[in-house]
């Protein structure tokens, strides 16, 4: 049994519907459960449509709400037909009419609680995967709705819910092992879950993924294929290197690091149920049926190359406190960690001197009253629109120089450095610059690391050059067409 899961951009139309069809045919022997995000762009939608709403534009968020109940009609009429669509509308419009029911509720208290943004943006999932369902049905395969929130069971901890993995192995076995023993195909949405007594839940933006690792783990997968509209992981972002290429396989640990650093084309959480089981995890390219993308298992051949990839996070402020005269150095660091505890604020670095520390943190999680605790204790400043670059690979730090070429490139590109971390992890070298420098330093780095990449671009465009008959400039347009669609890749920056 393998678990798939397909993202936004892989169930966005009728057409990207069919072609997930088609990939999942090609599976059947393996048994396949799929797992199913939004269609693309949905939840960002919902979250708009809520925010209108609990501000008393009501009018306007009805609107809204429209717009998507016309798009998932009109998509289930290309997929499925007039007579086929018609029998499903009832069940689509029965969920349109909860959610326009809770807008109107919302826009009356004005108020959008984290439990009821879960609920809201629940219905992105619920509606794609009952769409699928009957698209894989109309198409000969004989699959099986199930509703994620009755699998996959977790805390209350609203927008980024904690799984529960005995409870919700245990609701697996009960409500998706009989139908794969049936030769059925269960279809559910990820990112959905709800506690023991039923509530809503979300696992946090990108938790598809993570729902399919869950999902995986607890069925006791051969593998988990992540289906998205790149092919694989990539040792940079396409858009900034175009000479960029597939990472063909990668351990648990590197791929780990990358998506915790920036890369987007897997949810940080994603690889932990599948290191837990010591499942390989595939990430494949939706529009390429017969895409080998990326595996990811416990233990991947030594790369050719010093590292393995270079990703970047970008949106990043750094915080720096300083301790006021007269406090103790251990009582200062004491108080620094027990107020990012209080206020649940995970860091990414932490650089530390005798009566001052320096940290960085998502600015959109960067609470305010943690800077006004922090400040009753010390002088406090942040710098935002920072980024993290991040150069991984395995065993690094048994390599000599390479720090020192790191940071040698990076001046040379003319770029300054604000903070680094090396040491605390033996697979990654990571440091601070301006957002704004990123490109550059990425650029840099990838043309010194990757040099192969570099060649096999320049060979590849004189290939096409030569093929059309056209100029450099008709080859540079099509690259940047090429990277110019929407990326969701291991190494977006």
């Amino acid at each position: 049994m393998i678990v798939m899961k397909f993202g936004g951009t892989s169930v966005e139309s009728a057409d990207a519907i069919e072609r997930v069809s088609r990939i999942v045919d090609s599976r059947l022997k393996k048994s396949p459960v799929v797992v199913v995000s939004a269609m693309a762009k949905v939840t960002d939608q919902l979250v708009a449509v809520g925010n209108a709403a609990a501000t008393g534009d009501c009018d306007s968020a009805l609107e809204s709400l429209e717009n998507l109940r016309a798009r998932h009609l009109r998509t289930a009429g290309e997929l499925l037909g007039a007579k086929r669509s018609a029998s499903l509308a009832p069940r689509l419009e029965k969920h349109f009419s909860e959610l326009e029911n809770f807008l109107r509720g919302l826009a009356a208290v004005r108020e959008l609680t984290p439990r009821g943004s879960d609920y809201l943006l629940s219905f992105g999932e619920l509606l794609s995967s009952i769409m699928v369902a009957d698209a894989f049905a109309v198409r000969g395969l004989d699959a099986a709705w199930v509703d994620s929130r009755g699998c996959l069971v977790t805390d209350a901890s609203h927008t980024r819910a904690v799984p529960q993995m005995e409870s919700t192995r245990g609701r697996c076995k009960k409500k998706i092992v009989p139908l794969i023993s049936k030769r059925k195909i269960p279809v559910l949405g990820g990112f959905i879950a709800a506690t023991e007594s039923g509530v809503p839940t979300t696992l946090g933006r990108g938790g598809s993924d993570y729902s399919a690792a869950i999902f995986g783990a607890a069925l006791d997968a051969e593998a988990i294929e992540i289906w998205t509209d790149v092919e694989g992981m990539m040792t940079t972002d396409p858009r900034i290197c175009p000479e960029a290429r597939t990472i063909k396989r990668i351990s648990f640990k590197e791929a780990a690091e990358l998506a915790y650093f920036g890369a987007k084309v897997l949810h940080p959480a994603t690889l932990l149920p599948a290191i837990h089981k010591n499942i390989p995890v595939y990430v494949l390219n939706s529009r390429n049926l017969k895409s080998t993308g990326t595996e990811i298992t416990a233990q991947a051949p030594p790369s050719r190359d010093t590292f393995r990839a270079i990703t970047a996070k970008k949106g990043v402020s750094i915080v720096n406190v300083v301790a006021s005269r007269g406090v103790m150095v251990h009582g200062f660091l004491r108080s620094v960690f027990e107020a990012l505890d209080r206020h649940a604020s995970p860091v990414d670095i932490v650089a530390i001197s005798e009566v001052s520390m320096s940290f960085t943190m998502e600015t959109k999680r960067l609470p305010k009253k943690l800077v006004a605790e922090l400040q009753e204790i010390a002088d406090v400043n942040s710098e935002d629109q920072q980024a993290i670059i991040c150069l991984v690979g395995e065993d690094i730090h048994g390599k000599p120089g390479i720090a020192a070429s790191v940071f040698n490139i990076i001046a040379d590109a003319g770029v300054n450095i604000r903070m680094i971390s090396q040491g605390a992890s033996e697979i990654n070298i990571s440091f601070v610059v301006k957002e704004e420098d990123v490109p550059k330093a990425v650029r840099h780095l990838h043309g010194h690391f990757f040099p192969e990449s570099r060649k096999s671009l320049k060979k590849s465009r004189a290939a096409r050059s030569k093929a059309n008959g056209s100029g450099t400039g008709v080859v540079r347009s099509r690259a940047a067409a090429a990277t110019g669609q929407e990326i969701s890749s291991a190494s977006r920056v």
